[in-house]
């Protein structure tokens, strides 16, 4: 199974449905709470290209983007590939 991080805060509700739906899926993850430490932050950004609003997902080396895009993959049938790989 691929490595799954995730950039979050405990007040967005975005945050809340992408570890939701990797719950949902049994996938284990690494969240990075970046309200509670702010470098945390400057680190989200460097690894997703300036974007700065969270969640910002990460499976194995693939910057997969935000809550939207993990959604869409999963719509797609394409997030179980994913996160085999």
């Amino acid at each position: 199974m691929a490595t799954v991080e995730l950039y979050t805060t405990p007040i967005c509700p975005y945050c809340i449905a992408a570890k939701r739906l990797l719950d949902e899926k049994s996938q284990a993850y690494t969240d990075f709470d970046v309200m509670a430490d702010p470098s945390l932050r400057a680190e989200m950004m460097q690894r997703a290209n300036g974007r700065h609003t969270v969640p910002q997902i990460f499976i194995g080396e693939t910057h997969v983007g935000g809550f939207d895009d993990i959604a869409k993959l999963e719509r797609e049938g394409k997030l179980d590939d994913l996160l085999a790989s």
